[in-house]
């Protein structure tokens, strides 16, 4: 039985909603964090960077996320506007 998505809504439109409210998380918590000390605290979450060396070819893997507060609701706003639509 194929998989089908609720409404047609599509995962990319997801990645997107979760992308928005992440970068406007992001640029609140930077903006207020001179009024609100606490909105700047981060985690570093992801793997670093590391590269795989093939002599004719270099590839680097890593990504690495800083989830803050704020960030962090402007993450799940997103995945809450999706679920909405």
């Amino acid at each position: 039985m194929a998989k089908t998505y609720r409404g047609g809504n599509s995962v990319w439109i997801l990645f997107l909603l979760l992308l928005a409210g992440g970068l406007v998380g992001s640029a609140i918590s930077s903006s207020l964090a001179n009024i609100l000390p606490f909105l700047a605290a981060t985690g570093k979450i992801g793997l670093q960077p590391s590269t795989l060396d093939l002599q004719f070819m270099q590839i680097t893997f890593g990504f690495t996320f800083n989830i803050g507060p704020v960030t962090a609701l402007g993450l799940v706003l997103g995945y809450i506007v999706y679920r909405r639509i």
